[in-house]
């Protein structure tokens, strides 16, 4: 075994392992003992990661793409799954992210959770989290990525509802396990249809295609047969059927298989990363919980959706429905919530509505096909938007706990380190840079390269896209200075009342008064810096802020990208940087059918045409951003406006968080005071939660009251239990009143039982 296998055995399972000791072995290691444990683990395992992928992206690495067997799991026929760590550059990308970010909330946390009575049980949370989420991103199969995204799911409930003596906590523990669970029932489902699908035909050497051992559900399978339109076994067909063919019945519509099995699937990335329809869960896990957890969340759990999509690329970029409902749900993410960040005031809240924008980016770029694109936004995300979160909670610790940003201002002179670095995210986050040249902060390079990508595209849906990005820019951009100037500018505004929340942290600050009776008579807030313990981290996070971009532009997107994915992702799906045109799998895209032979699945139900005589779904070479032609455009021969809209709707955002915010701020205040409809509507979320409240909780509750209330009382208890108990009362009842302790009632009781038999022998004898 190589240092390499080593060296990443150790960064999946160590993680658990501290979890299990610190969790369990508190009363022997104590707080400290078990916050040295995990930090340590998780900062070793950050760093063989950061090793790893190193090696694979700037070293050059290459044909070291590998599977490393833990333990035989489950073999059942074809329903193959082994305990495995899949080692390619999509994994190895992941493992970074989320060990580099995991080890900094560790670190951050000693300073943060230092005064928390159970800080052993928060530490043993992060490492439980950590451990779940390297198993998902390094499975080589989906029942252990479905393993991972469950212990993912234990672990985010337990994170989020930390300080459960919280009202907010908890109520935000239960709406993101309530919706997080409607999420994975699809990715459940998808699952289920893919082992459906994918069982073997009899004839078919399946070594062809380069499958050495037939799982249905073993990633390398199941891309191999999409990639190569494999003839496969459906469970109830008898002909064999070319996988992007098969179709059945489903509630009486005919369906393409493929297609619904990938539309499940993306159904469990939405849950997860927060898409819209199932977003509601994670501003509330944001502003509720502690703010490491949160960013935890914002930085490596909900990017576990868009690794999702990306790891399936194979089966998405050959299914055109889904890729364009993955886009339009995407581009309707990223408007969406950029327009609900305008209306917020929690500065926690600002920071998470920005985090399910940017996701939105992901995935409609993800959608048209830049998968490249999409994991390179993803990585960048992961700094700025890590520092941002963290940056926002040393405001919180040094506002003593104040979260709201109309009861800040005068923050910078009090904590001027932390503006540095909540400036440094801010321009990271909207993307600021020069076009054309190679300067600008993280999220230039990769937020234009998706903006771009939508532009190119030739997908119906493209324009929408592109349209729905540039627009949220420019929201992005005002917002994100909204938030700068609200809290770090101007003159403290105290909360007239001014109270702390009734969470654990007992420091010296936590006294329960009203700070602005403290503020300096020069305006600035009763702030102080937070602990050098808690400012390290942000200084590592500012560099990936930074530098990200242009450092990793190569590997990610342009002239080392096909070294570094290799058989990782759907390569020819990215025209901005260059032609590909192999599909990752080994097939030719260009020998596919064009998109026109994916006729609608009312069509074929209508001709009542065999499975096997139905046109494939639209392949990789149709279905990306750009054509053949486009492939080789470069980036520089994009229209000018297209290159320079991006930094001009983020400058105008710029120019217009200045005026409301420094040059009129009554302006705002009185819009926010006096209300209006959009206003409401912006406050309200698109009033989602009040829909969902209305249509689900009440509706729930509603159907709950008619299955207890009839159902069960009248129906279940009245037929059974208590009717039979009833009719028991009922008659004991009445031959309790034929007892009445009288002779002469029990004498006529007799005459009258004598008359009715006579009555009846003599009628019987009549006959």
């Amino acid at each position: 075994m190589t240092f390499q296998e080593i060296a990443a055995i150790f960064i999946v399972l160590a993680p658990g392992l501290a979890a299990a000791v610190a969790g369990l072995g508190q009363r022997f290691l104590g707080d400290k003992g078990s916050m040295a444990l995990t930090t340590t683990i998780v900062i070793s395992a950050a760093v063989l990661a950061g090793w790893q992928f190193f090696a694979w992206s700037l070293g050059g690495q290459s044909g070291a793409a590998h599977t490393i067997v833990l333990a035989n799991w489950l073999n059942v026929n074809t329903f193959i799954a082994d305990w495995a760590i899949r080692i390619d550059a999509l994994s190895v990308t992941m493992m970074f992210v989320v060990t580099s970010v995991s080890a900094i909330v560790h670190t951050y946390s000693i300073g943060y959770m230092s005064e928390d009575p159970h800080r052993a049980r928060f530490f043993a949370y992060l490492s439980l989290f950590t451990f779940a989420m390297l198993m998902l991103v390094t499975s080589d199969n989906f029942i252990q990525m479905f393993f991972g995204w469950e212990g993912v799911g234990v672990a985010s409930y337990l994170l989020i509802g930390f300080w459960y003596k919280k009202a907010s906590a908890n109520s935000a523990a239960i709406k993101a396990f309530v919706v997080n669970r409607v999420g994975d029932f699809g990715f459940a489902l998808g699952i289920m249809a893919l082992v459906f699908m994918i069982q073997p035909a009899a004839g078919v050497d399946y070594a062809q295609f380069g499958i050495t051992q037939f799982s249905s559900i073993k990633f390398d399978t199941v891309f191999a047969i999409v990639a190569n339109d494999a003839p496969v076994h459906v469970i109830g067909q008898a002909a064999a059927t070319p996988i992007q063919s098969v179709t059945f019945d489903f509630l009486g519509v005919h369906v393409w298989g493929l297609e619904m099995a990938a539309i499940l699937l993306f159904i469990g990335a939405m849950g997860k990363s927060a898409q819209f329809f199932l977003h509601t869960w994670l501003p509330d896990a944001m502003e509720g919980p502690t703010p490491v957890s949160a960013l935890i969340h914002a930085a490596t759990m909900v990017t576990a959706g868009v690794f999702l999509v990306c790891r399936a690329s194979p089966i998405f970029s050959v299914c055109e429905v889904a890729s364009n409902v993955i886009t339009v749900i995407g581009a309707t993410t990223c408007l969406f919530a950029a327009t609900v960040g305008l209306a917020q005031n929690d500065i926690k809240r600002v920071v998470a509505y920005s985090t399910c924008s940017q996701l939105g980016y992901m995935f409609f770029a993800a959608g048209l096909g830049g998968y490249g694109a999409a994991m390179f936004h993803l990585f960048t995300h992961a700094f700025f938007k890590a520092l941002l979160f963290l940056g926002a909670g040393s405001v919180i610790h040094g506002m003593h706990h104040e979260q709201d940003m109309r009861f800040m201002g005068g923050v910078r002179k009090p904590m001027m380190f932390t503006w540095v670095m909540m400036l440094i995210g801010t321009l990271a986050l909207i993307g600021f840079g020069i076009p054309g040249t190679d300067i600008g902060f993280a999220g230039f390079f990769s937020k234009d390269a998706i903006i771009e990508t939508a532009f190119a595209s030739d997908s119906a849906f493209g324009p929408f896209a592109f349209w729905c990005s540039v627009i949220a820019a420019l929201l992005t951009s005002f917002y994100s200075w909204r938030l700068m100037f609200m809290t770090f500018e101007g003159k403290f505004r105290p909360n007239p009342h001014a109270h702390h929340d009734d969470h654990a942290h007992a420091d010296d600050h936590s006294h329960g008064h009203d700070h602005g009776r403290h503020a300096p008579k020069d305006g600035r807030a009763p702030a102080h810096e937070s602990p050098k313990i808690m400012l390290i981290p942000l200084v590592l996070l500012a560099t990936g802020a930074v530098a990200a971009g242009f450092v990793f532009k190569p590997q990610f997107l342009t002239s080392n990208a096909d070294n570094f994915w290799q058989r990782a992702i759907v390569r020819d799906s990215d025209p901005m940087y260059g032609p590909h045109g192999v599909h990752p799998y080994g097939v030719a895209t260009e020998t596919h059918a064009p998109a026109e032979a994916h006729a609608p699945a009312a069509d074929h139900a209508a001709e009542g045409a065999p499975a096997a005589e139905h046109s494939a779904p639209a392949v990789a070479a149709d279905h990306a951003p750009a054509a053949e032609g486009a492939h080789a455009e470069a980036h520089h021969e994009l229209p000018a406006w297209v290159i320079w809209a991006p930094f001009i709707v983020t400058m105008t955002g710029f120019v217009g968080a200045i005026i409301f915010y420094l040059l009129a701020p009554s302006v705002p205040r009185r819009m926010a005071e006096n209300g209006g409809p959009m206003h409401s509507f912006l406050s309200h979320k698109w009033y989602f939660d009040e829909i969902y409240n209305f249509v689900f909780v009440k509706g729930t509750a509603l159907l709950g009251d008619v299955f207890w209330k009839v159902g069960d009382k009248k129906i279940i208890d009245g037929l059974g239990p208590d009717g039979v108990t009833g009719v028991a009362q009922a008659g004991a009842g009445g031959l309790s009143k034929l007892h009445t302790g009288y002779i002469f009632h029990y004498a006529f009781v007799v005459l009258i039982s004598a008359v009715v038999f006579v009555a009846f022998v003599l009628l019987g004898q009549g006959r």
